[in-house]
């Protein structure tokens, strides 16, 4: 009985460790890493979500793809999210990240999706920090 209580407070502590500390390393390749930036500056403070930029995946369990992923890029985005452990979200923000944005259909660029798997979608060009903060709770609620 005192080990299953010890267990279950064990769990409930590593989930809500997880759930507080979210460090994503993010993928920026266009101008969606300004509006990242803003997201972590004062105005919006997103480190009271706990929330803060890694440059490490192995420590993360969120990924943020902001901007254009070419075909070489592409690649490199699969590399960081397989170094990610489980359980791992990502967040494809701006509409580059999502379908291209103004670079649609050419010849040279992939959308987030086909990459990797994509959970949640901040649209916008550039998203608001908003946006981006919503998200960031969408993946601390499922978690």
């Amino acid at each position: 009985m005192a080990g299953r209580i010890v267990r279950d407070l064990t769990r409930l502590a590593a989930s809500w460790g997880t759930r507080w500390s979210l460090w994503p390393p993010h993928i920026v390749t266009a101008c969606c890493g300004v509006e990242l930036a803003h997201a972590f500056g004062p105005a919006y403070d997103a480190e009271r979500l706990g929330v803060l930029p890694m440059p490490s995946a192995r420590h993360s369990n969120l990924l943020i793809i902001e901007g254009t992923i070419t075909m070489k890029m592409a690649k490199f985005v699969k590399w960081v999210y397989e170094q990610m452990p489980e359980p791992k979200f990502v967040i494809a923000m701006g509409a580059c990240a999502i379908k291209g944005g103004v670079f649609y259909g050419s010849y040279h660029m992939v959308p987030a999706s086909n990459v990797v798997k994509v959970d949640y979608y901040v649209s916008g060009c550039p998203p608001t920090p908003e946006a981006l903060l919503r998200s960031i709770q969408k993946v601390q609620e499922k978690l």
